[in-house]
């Protein structure tokens, strides 16, 4: 078993920043990508972005330019960070982990997830 625990959403003004972060614990050494996702009131969730263990990262098209996933292996952590913040990005993100081989890009290859944390970009 994995668990995620994330943390750092809350309110912030339209192009502002926020930094998300996902600490993993448990049986780590099973793990292949990590990943956010993010769902809005009345939406399906959608990935925001994903990473591998080999540094293969992949973005939503609404959130390219702006958002940036990155990892530490070592410390078993996942981050966001976003800049230029918008409010359609309001929603409750998700950590997410996958021990599928490849990259991973569907809700159902993710097998561990957070609680969320919610993101609400306004003024």
């Amino acid at each position: 078993q994995v668990q995620l625990v994330e943390s750092g959403g809350g309110l912030v003004q339209p192009g502002g920043s926020l930094r998300l972060s996902c600490a993993a614990s448990g049986s780590i050494y099973s793990l292949n990508a990590m990943a956010w996702y993010r769902q809005a009131p009345g939406k399906q969730r959608e990935m925001v972005a994903a990473i591998t263990n080999s540094g293969i990262t992949n973005y939503a098209d609404s959130v390219k330019g702006r958002f940036t996933i990155s990892r530490s292996i070592p410390k078993n952590t996942v981050s966001l960070q976003m800049n230029s913040l918008k409010p359609e990005d309001t929603a409750v993100y998700f950590c997410a982990a996958s021990a599928r081989i490849g990259t991973p890009s569907r809700p159902s290859d993710y097998g561990y997830w957070g609680q969320g944390t919610q993101v609400t970009v306004s003024s």
